[in-house]
């Protein structure tokens, strides 16, 4: 028996009510049940399975409808085949949201906001007060130093107002999860509130108390804490539902000042709002130097007045542009696959989505464009378009009190600005992720032109950590030990503008002396740092220690990648200090053939296996002596192949081997006679496969 054609799925559910019909005919009388049951049995000879239906020889060569010829003309422009467009369409209705779910999600979050509105009042305190907080809660931020000004009242916000893409259409499952801006009223707050972590304050005490009353309300089966991506001083709330939809959706609660509370202008990423003498307990220099910006810190309280503002700029791009918003659900699926919206400063879902607002800006992405079109417009770009050197901006306007684009590349990495022209919106994303998102995006292009037939399947279905992406990959653990990094490289800066975040501090710093040491071997060097998982509202925060193992994989190049000498300066040059201070005792004086003299390093490496694994070598003594991290703390990855293709030195009997002597030594040496043997046996039995196939089909 042959397949069923072609179709015959979709017509034979068109004439199944015809044998139902029979069927129901059939119940006045005997007779007609016979007749019906006759009828419905020559019908279908095989118990189970659909037979095609017959069609006229009018309906066979019927002309093909105007919006047929239109799918017929779009697939030919606008994707490779057909396959691939069958491909994308069925992967945004599986990473779409269904919508009967969204009317129970819809449902839950309008219970959420009467809750939320309802919670009561509590009198005027100290921050430093905080013994009117139930014993059953703990404040969600590490309070260090504990000593701050100010007082604090909770009073319900004053609006709750669902924010992030699941307003916006563009959420992809599995994980659904809905963001709630509850603003805090004015009465809560004071004007000098952007010192000194004042602000984020009383935004984890606001949290504490709303998490304290949610978590005796019976709709919610689980109230945690969680941080919003991975900065540890913005936690937020997390709610989910009782009962079977437990699993359904995720509210995160996410407080913020009123919109036009804090000046912006105070808020420049070369403004400090982290005082010294509060945040070291040191009284400030009398040389009347000034004191160190802190960007980050600015850019974290800017992000919490602008949530509604970029909801409000994304719904006016988007909206009902159903391509952008299937390009949008495509880009944070290829981001997913890839691991990229991992943790604090992970290229995440709504950085492409602004992406995309941006290129419709500027015209190069269409409101018409096709979901696979935009996908491709926003990987063009990513994989062109270098933001370390050469920023953009959402901001049309041209006021000169604006800061300008250079003034955010001397204090961030990476510059993408938002349509007010104050807040980064790539502050928290490293050189190091950026660099890795293009090349990434460089890759899938190059897939995408190719016309592979499993394209598809390897840019949005494989799954591709760091541990399939790069040539060497070293864990750095226990985290503890970059406190101690952060002492050695003087990075007092840092850990006052990112609140103490020593993992933090130290990246920022270990990146560039990796990749100075690494030079020529080096071609990209990315990180990874896992996302600190939700807790209890009744323990205290996850420590910067606790957030598991820093990941750095290491994509090499071939060339250059085996020679044992790093070649520096000569002895008279002023650069050979600094190639010394590098290098350190590893740097040494070598006299060459052609009479120079210059600065060196020379690695051990007697074999060509050895010679792979330098990198080894210099990342372990750059940090050792920098950093002041030992070689114990890392746990490096490499080479794990060189055992398979060394050439053994014991002879064995293994079938496809042969001893031979050479030069009075015995050597194993491929057996071809047993190979070819193995061959011939593997090909009868491709062949006896191929023929069982052919039978079962042809029968």
């Amino acid at each position: 028996m042959g397949p069923a054609p072609a179709g015959a799925q979709d017509r034979g559910g068109a004439g199944e009510p015809e044998v139902m019909e029979l069927a129901l005919e059939g119940t006045g009388k005997e007779g007609k049940k016979e007749s019906s049951k006759k009828h419905t049995l020559s019908g279908s000879p095989v118990e189970g399975l659909l037979q095609p239906v017959k069609l006229s020889q009018a309906e066979l060569y019927k002309e093909p409808t105007n919006e047929e010829l239109n799918r017929l003309r779009e697939t030919e422009s606008l994707f490779h085949s057909s396959l691939l467009r069958l491909q994308v369409e069925e992967l945004l209705k599986e990473v779409r949201l269904p919508e009967k779910k969204k009317e129970r999600i819809d449902a839950f979050l309008r219970e959420v906001n009467q809750r939320v509105l309802r919670v009561p009042s509590t009198p005027k305190r100290e921050l430093t007060d905080q013994t009117w907080l139930p014993a059953g809660v703990r404040v969600p931020l590490h309070q260090v130093p504990y000593t701050v000004k100010g007082c604090f009242c909770f009073l319900p916000p004053s609006q709750v107002t669902v924010v992030g893409s699941y307003l916006l259409g563009t959420c992809v499952r599995p994980d659904i999860n809905v963001d709630m801006a509850v603003t805090m009223p004015r009465e809560i707050l004071q004007d000098k509130d952007g010192l000194n972590q004042r602000y984020f304050r009383k935004r984890a005490l606001y949290l504490a108390h709303l998490a304290h009353h949610l978590s005796q309300d019976p709709l919610f089966g689980s109230v945690h804490f969680s941080y919003t991506n991975g900065c540890h001083l913005k936690p937020s709330l997390l709610l989910r539902p009782r009962g079977k939809d437990e699993r359904l959706v995720t509210v995160r609660l996410h407080p913020c000042p009123p919109p036009d509370f804090f000046r912006p202008c105070r808020l420049l990423p070369s403004k400090n709002n982290v005082r010294s003498a509060w945040y070291r307990g040191q009284s400030p220099p009398g040389d009347g130097s000034p004191e160190p910006p802190t960007p980050h810190y600015n850019t974290w309280v800017l992000q919490d007045m602008t949530l509604e503002s970029h909801v409000q700029l994304l719904s006016t791009v988007l909206g009902s542009a159903f391509g952008l918003k299937d390009g949008v659900a495509l880009l944070k699926v290829w981001l997913r696959q890839r691991e990229l919206d991992k943790g604090l400063g992970g290229f995440s879902g709504f950085l492409v989505s602004m992406l995309v607002a941006f290129l419709v800006s500027t015209r190069k992405i269409h409101t018409t464009m096709s979901g696979y079109q935009v996908l491709r417009s926003a990987l063009q770009f990513l994989a062109t378009t270098d933001l370390t050197v050469n920023g953009i901006s959402l901001c049309l306007s041209s006021d000169p009190s604006l800061p300008a684009l250079a003034d955010f590349h001397q204090a961030f990495p990476v510059v993408f600005l938002d349509s007010s022209g104050y807040l980064n919106l790539c502050a928290d994303v490293t050189a190091s992720t950026y660099h890795q998102v293009q090349h990434e995006a460089r890759l899938s292009m190059a897939l995408l032109d190719s016309r592979t037939d499993d394209g598809f399947q390897l840019l949005l279905m494989t799954p591709k950590p760091m541990i399939r992406a790069f040539d060497h990959v070293l864990h750095l653990h226990p985290l503890s030990r970059l406190q101690a990094a952060c002492h050695r490289l003087k990075l007092w800066p840092e850990l006052q503008d990112l609140g103490g975040d020593y993992v933090s501090a130290a990246l920022g710093a270990l990146t560039p002396l990796l990749e100075q040491g690494l030079g020529s071997r080096l071609h990209l060097l990315a990180h990874s740092r896992p996302p600190v998982s939700e807790w209890d509202i009744s323990q205290d925060p996850p420590k910067h220690r606790d957030s598991g193992t820093l990941t750095l994989g290491l994509l090499l190049r071939p060339e250059g990648l085996t020679s044992v000498l790093e070649l520096g300066p000569e002895a008279n040059q002023p650069e050979a200090a600094d190639f010394r201070q590098f290098w350190g005792s590893r740097s040494e004086l070598r006299r060459f053939q052609d009479g120079a003299i210059r600065e060196a390093v020379v690695w051990e490496a007697a074999s060509m296996a050895q010679k792979r694994l330098i990198p080894h070598q210099v990342v372990t003594h750059l940090l050792a002596l920098h950093a002041n991290i030992p070689d114990t703390c890392v746990h490096y990855v490499g080479g794990l192949l060189d055992a398979l293709i060394q050439s053994p030195k014991e002879a064995s009997n293994t079938k496809g081997r042969m001893v031979m002597s050479r030069g009075g030594e015995l050597v194993m040496v491929p057996n071809v006679e047993a190979i070819l043997e193995d061959f011939a046996i593997l090909g009868e039995g491709l062949v006896q496969a191929v023929e069982a196939r052919s039978e079962r089909w042809t029968v």
